[in-house]
């Protein structure tokens, strides 16, 4: 962009060549034109002064404006650099802010997870607490036609006592009379012998005799107060089954043998969830049947969890825990969840060890729990002609959320665990007695302890010639 103040001087400095050529052109006129030439230039010079002043002011706003627009620059350029600065920050923290999303959509989807797990489980207690609840009404219907029918033989036993008294008088006014001929023949007839009457021998009691005889002997012999039926039900018959899970099992230690030829054990020394064994090759092919078995040893309040089996369907599709919040010496055995059953394992927590066998068939989804080669407890109706996938995540000693993961130490078990073995079938009651007494294993199992690997956390695997030397 050109000067305004080049442009002015040069048409001034051509005005004045052309004035000065008029001039030098006029010297040979009269002196009286000369005059007004003069006063001419002298307008011109202070015309030009004053054009002089204009063009230096000019210059000098022009100069200003100049260091203005200078100054302008380097804000827009500092403006520039604390934008680029302030885009930097939001960037940054719309990162932050989409890691903080990414975990609370990751906290939600658990925390649903959890809670439909939940729902589940009060909804199978529901189903659970009603079952039980018509059986106690059933049972009290028992127990009414068992007081009834008690009610009946007590009558029955006076009637016969009533019937026993007089036929005892009978008998000893037969006896009197017998005497009083006795007398009269030796009186009538002198040296005549009596007769000899042999005893009559005594019939042996039928069924129903010895039934009265020992409810009649059973009233006699308690005069507190018992429970009617049970105790009539319990002396007629002989022996109780087996209570349905649920039930508490108390029976004295029994002393076993030196248990030999059990295999590796493994060693959990306390609650951390990095105590886990995962058996590698899992259930290659569906099951309808199952049984688990193994020795067992714990000195905490609860059980914890001994197997967990998950898929990416559900995490609970087999499942043997109980935590620190279920009834003590309780384990809820779970195939499908929600479906579940509560089984009394209460003699496992003495830190001793005992033999567990846990069966389970589709067959009618019947199911039984052998502790210590007793029947504890058994039931039906259980995941009727349900089938175990294959394919998922088999742990020990932890209870997953997800498969072959998602923890919780409140779940984790803490003890031993030795000769553990699962087969794709039921076990009969002798083969469980078998492995009770460490004899040979029952052919089939499809998973042992040699499948364990790997190990974390402080697990130790130990092998130990006999269960007593096991640490």
């Amino acid at each position: 962009m050109g000067c305004p103040g080049g442009k002015t001087l040069s048409f001034f400095l051509i005005f004045v060549l052309v004035y000065l050529h008029g001039a030098s052109s006029q010297e040979a006129g009269p002196m009286g034109q000369r005059k007004p030439f003069f006063e001419r230039l002298r307008r011109l010079e202070e015309q030009f002064r004053r054009f002089q002043e204009a063009t230096l002011t000019h210059l000098q706003a022009i100069a200003s404006n100049y260091n203005l627009s200078y100054s302008i620059d380097a804000r827009f350029q500092n403006l520039a650099q604390e934008g680029q600065a302030l885009a930097l920050e939001v960037n940054q923290s719309q990162a932050a802010v989409q890691s903080d999303l990414g975990h609370l959509k990751t906290w939600m989807r658990k925390t649903q997870r959890r809670s439909r797990k939940v729902d589940s489980r009060l909804l199978a207690l529901g189903y659970a607490l009603r079952e039980r609840s018509q059986q106690h009404t059933q049972e009290r219907k028992e127990q009414e036609a068992q007081r009834e029918a008690l009610s009946g033989l007590a009558l029955d036993v006076r009637a016969l006592q009533d019937t026993l008294a007089h036929l005892t008088h009978v008998v000893q006014s037969q006896g009197t009379r017998l005497a009083a001929l006795k007398g009269w023949l030796q009186v009538a007839c002198p040296g005549t012998t009596a007769p000899v009457w042999a005893p009559a021998q005594p019939r042996l009691p039928g069924p129903s005799s010895l039934k009265l005889q020992g409810v009649r002997q059973a009233l006699s012999a308690s005069p507190e107060p018992r429970n009617p039926p049970q105790d009539f039900a319990g002396h007629l018959q002989g022996t109780q089954e087996p209570s349905g899970a649920g039930s508490q099992w108390a029976w004295p230690p029994e002393t076993q043998a030196e248990i030999c030829n059990v295999g590796p054990a493994l060693i959990f020394p306390n609650t951390s969830t990095e105590n886990v064994v995962f058996l590698s090759r899992g259930f290659l092919s569906g099951l309808r049947a199952l049984s688990v078995c193994s020795w067992v040893r714990t000195a905490s309040g609860y059980l914890g969890t001994l197997l967990s089996y998950a898929t990416e369907e559900n995490d609970n599709k087999l499942v043997l825990h109980g935590r620190d919040s279920l009834a003590p010496g309780s384990i809820h055995f779970v195939i499908g969840d929600p479906a579940f059953r509560e089984l009394p394992l209460q003699p496992l927590l003495d830190g001793q060890w005992h033999h567990m066998c846990v069966i389970w068939t589709s067959v009618l989804g019947r199911y039984w729990l052998h502790v210590d080669r007793r029947l504890v407890a058994t039931g039906s109706h259980f995941r009727e002609g349900y089938e175990i996938p294959p394919g998922g995540s088999l742990v020990l000693g932890q209870e997953q959320d997800s498969m072959g993961g998602g923890f919780d130490g409140s779940e984790a078990f803490m003890g031993s665990v030795a000769g553990l073995a699962i087969w794709d079938r039921a076990l009969v009651p002798r083969e469980v007695s078998h492995l009770a007494t460490g004899k040979e294993l029952p052919p089939g199992a499809i998973l042992t302890l040699a499948d364990a690997a790997p190990i974390g956390g402080f697990v130790q695997r130990v092998n130990c010639t006999c269960l007593e030397l096991c640490p």
